[in-house]
């Protein structure tokens, strides 16, 4: 699926050359991160898997989050639209607009897509899984909440405004971008089978997350976020939506913290019923709504130069 401002250079060949460079973007990422820690901490790379847990260096480990997401997921993103069109930000569906309308739309999907990932959870932790994989998992989800831990000391409002950008700004722009705009973007133009796209795309990001235990409940946001980007080609509603969604998290968790709760016990506090299975009808009547309202941008068709059948720029 090609648009007047196409480079040439198909988007079968873009989503591969997006994934080589989000892999490439990822090493580099830890490579810049390794002496920005050493000069953050003092301490060791060969140490800092462990280190990264501890709230002491809070700091250090917010920066890396940074790094990672930036260099890792928007650069690679950035460059490949640059490489395959001549307006790369209308390519990845920055430049539409949005309304009042819309927005608000989004805010409501997610609000009850919020309550539909209790059900998911909890089919989650209801799957069969022998002993030994227990224990893996187990360990994940020990690491990342460490990890996330150390990220949101929220000791302060100040603590608490920078766990916003880290933990739900910065994930949404990044991710989104990468994902949404780019991933699931060039499959839908390769195969023209968006809910494909949707769902390959959807599965790359829950598994990316590396959480056994948030794997379907991250899998349904995926779905959630793909359709708003398909039924609406504007990134930034996409970009709301998921801030949205980690800042009601990380909102919760300071709330908690300013309770009295131990910051391990707020992180660990989740919300898995199968309740939640009532708010998948309400999911489903909103994105029905918004699909009616998001008026999806149309493209001008470019014609395709025939001489370049059977290569990658065809």
């Amino acid at each position: 699926m090609y648009d007047q401002d196409s480079k040439g250079i198909s988007y079968t060949a873009g989503f591969f050359m997006l994934i080589a460079f989000a892999v490439a973007g990822v090493f580099i990422a830890s490579l810049i991160s390794i002496p920005v820690w050493q000069a953050m901490t003092g301490i060791s790379a060969l140490k800092m898997e462990d280190a990264m847990k501890d709230p002491a260096n809070s700091d250090a480990v917010k920066v890396i989050q940074c790094i990672q997401a930036v260099v890792g997921f928007l650069v690679p993103a950035l460059v490949t639209a640059l490489m395959l069109n001549r307006r790369p930000m209308k390519l990845l569906g920055f430049k539409e607009k949005i309304n009042w309308k819309q927005t608000g739309l989004v805010f409501a999907i997610m609000l009850a897509g919020i309550f539909a990932t209790g059900f998911f959870s909890y089919i989650n932790e209801h799957l069969p899984i022998s002993e030994m994989l227990k224990k893996q998992f187990d360990k994940m989800e020990s690491d990342y909440n460490g990890m996330v831990q150390a990220i949101l000391s929220l000791d302060s409002f100040g603590d608490y405004m920078i766990g916003i950008v880290v933990m739900a700004f910065l994930p949404a722009l990044c991710e989104e971008t990468l994902f949404r705009g780019g991933l699931q973007n060039y499959m839908t133009r390769w195969t023209r089978k968006p809910w494909l796209s949707i769902i390959v795309v959807s599965i790359l990001f829950s598994a990316l997350h590396f959480s056994f235990y948030g794997f379907l409940s991250r899998l349904f946001l995926g779905v959630m976020l793909g359709a708003l980007y398909e039924y609406s080609g504007r990134l930034w509603l996409n970009i709301l939506g998921h801030f949205f969604n980690n800042a009601l998290a990380v909102t919760a968790i300071y709330v908690m913290k300013q309770q009295g709760e131990s910051i391990e016990k707020a992180i660990a506090d989740k919300s898995s019923t199968w309740v939640g299975i009532f708010a998948l009808p309400v999911v489903i009547a909103l994105l029905i709504v918004f699909r009616k309202i998001a008026a999806k941008p149309k493209e001008e068709p470019a014609e395709k130069n025939e001489e370049l059948r059977n290569t990658p720029f065809y």
